[in-house]
């Protein structure tokens, strides 16, 4: 068996344990700086934890000695110390993080390294950034590429239509920082929170708008080849009406400590979530103007024998297919990977990556 060690004990990293575990091909190894969140992991037999403080880069480099690669579950503020310890320790590197400076020193670290660095291997950035990627080679030549994704709750009861599914700081950091776009074929920094779009799946209505990170390196890899290339986020009517009054009206996204507090205070989690992946892909094959749509809701259930929400799933799932197919040798064993140098067929092809393959398409209106 392989030696993985995943680094976060929260909701993500407990599934990405049970996941690989399962499998009897790997011996798993979850790191987190709190006794507390360890103790809360279900006992399994291939499944140990240790505590470390996650920010002390030589303790995890010692822990990461003899491992074949390291799994970052962490908050997207402390993944660089995971990035680093790894590069310390020669270890293969994955991590799920949407912030984009993050991913800048994960590719410095990845420069000439002898082992991989695998960045965002998560849902978005990840999965949607390897269908984007698939669906545009469909085409001679390419127009516009629009990415959207969503994390809900089935059943909205709030005037946010939103439960804390996913990391409260990762949601906040994706409203609040600088977003990149490919604008009339120049690689532009556009604002969060705004070119709010409205469009319906299966008859339900939606609004998204722009977030920071989801595009992952699909930016720099079409650049010069797209006009119009972009990532949203998919969230229930009004819902950015709100947070934008909050984080930039009120100003609490500079004082994103109490804007958490308030967020977790007044929202409540939820297991009943609903995960949406939306791509438009546009452009001309064969001399003809086209257009490639690929559009999938994926719901909690269980996977792998192991139970889960739509986002637990989805991102657990997304981390642990690259994972395998780095082990198998599919994907490149050094230097920095994108995600898009994976291709669909083989990622939906694996047995986690098969979560997201067991959902029905859906009918999509625009509007």
């Amino acid at each position: 068996m392989k030696k993985i060690l995943v680094v976060g004990a929260g909701k993500i990293g407990e599934m990405i344990a049970a996941l690989l575990a399962g499998t009897g091909d790997y011996e798993v190894v979850v790191i987190d700086h709190s006794d507390a969140q360890l103790a809360k992991l279900p006992p399994r037999e291939a499944v140990r934890t240790l505590r470390i403080d996650v920010t002390d880069e030589a303790a995890l480099a010692a822990a990461m000695a003899g491992t074949f690669a390291a799994v970052s579950a962490v908050p997207y503020d402390v993944t660089r110390h995971v990035a680093i310890a790894a590069g310390t320790a020669g270890v293969h590197y994955l991590d799920l993080t949407e912030d984009v400076a993050t991913t800048r020193l994960v590719k410095e670290l990845a420069d000439g390294a002898a082992q991989a660095f695998i960045p965002q291997c998560g849902l978005a950035p990840g999965f949607i950034s390897i269908v984007a990627h698939d669906v545009a080679k469909h085409f001679d030549e390419l127009d516009a590429i629009r990415m959207r994704v969503g994390a809900l709750p089935k059943y909205p009861s709030n005037a946010l239509g939103y439960n804390l599914t996913w990391s409260t700081d990762g949601v906040i950091n994706e409203y609040d920082e600088p977003c990149e776009a490919i604008v009339k074929g120049e690689l532009r920094e556009t604002s969060p929170l705004e070119e709010l779009e409205h469009f319906a799946l299966d008859g339900v209505q939606y609004e998204a708008f722009n977030t920071s990170g989801g595009l992952g390196t699909l930016c720099e890899t079409l650049k010069g080849r797209v006009d119009t290339l972009n990532y949203k986020t998919i969230r229930y009517p009004g819902h950015r009406d709100v947070m934008k009054l909050l984080i930039q009206d009120l100003k609490l996204g500079q004082r994103r400590l109490l804007l958490k507090d308030v967020l977790e205070f007044s929202l409540p989690a939820t297991t009943q979530d609903v995960v949406l992946v939306f791509v438009t892909v546009s452009g001309r094959k064969n001399g003809r103007f086209l257009q490639e749509s690929y559009a999938r809701k994926i719901y909690s259930g269980v996977i792998c024998g192991v139970e889960g929400t739509g986002i637990q799933i989805t991102t657990a799932a997304g981390i642990c297919a690259v994972l395998d197919l780095l082990s198998d040798g599919t994907i490149s064993q050094r230097g920095f990977v994108r995600q898009e140098d994976i291709e669909l067929d083989r990622f939906l092809a694996n047995r986690f990556g098969r979560a997201y393959s067991l959902v029905e398409a859906v009918k999509v209106q625009t509007g």
